[in-house]
């Protein structure tokens, strides 16, 4: 009876660890593949090789890196814009705050509003962070 990979005739002829004396296969062990009567599996000449899949031409993964440089691109374009905006802007305003009064260019009121309205989301932003990390914690244990 004959295989995929052949019957006795591609079997090794020479002595096998099996034959020489003391290298006795236990009960219940395995034969190695070449020895098994019932092996299947396709012999290198009977092996079609699987192309590896292309890579799509001109199409590159964006990096961490190629993002970082995006934004630091995109800050440096508003950093323009706020200059020329402060820089046209440059006539005195009346600011009061709590009782306080003030006389500064209206740009940098703006501008100094805008920061306080940044600081303020970034603390509610890291307060809720926290609290989630706390939560996380918690779960984990």
């Amino acid at each position: 009876m004959t295989h995929a990979r052949g019957g006795a005739a591609d079997r090794p002829t020479g002595p096998t660890n099996h034959d020489l004396p003391g290298t006795g296969v236990p009960e219940g062990a395995l034969e190695p593949a070449e020895l098994r009567a019932g092996d299947v599996r396709p012999g290198a000449e009977e092996a079609t090789p699987v192309p590896a899949p292309a890579k799509p031409a001109g199409k590159a993964r964006p990096t961490r890196i190629s993002g970082t440089w995006v934004a630091v691109i995109a800050g440096l374009l508003v950093l323009v814009v706020l200059l020329i905006f402060i820089l046209q802007n440059l006539d005195p305003a009346t600011v009061r705050f709590f009782g306080a009064e003030g006389s500064l260019p209206l740009a940098i009121a703006m501008l100094f509003s805008a920061i306080g309205g940044a600081a303020l989301v970034a603390l509610i932003g890291g307060a809720r962070i926290l609290q989630l990390r706390k939560q996380a914690r918690h779960i984990k244990r």
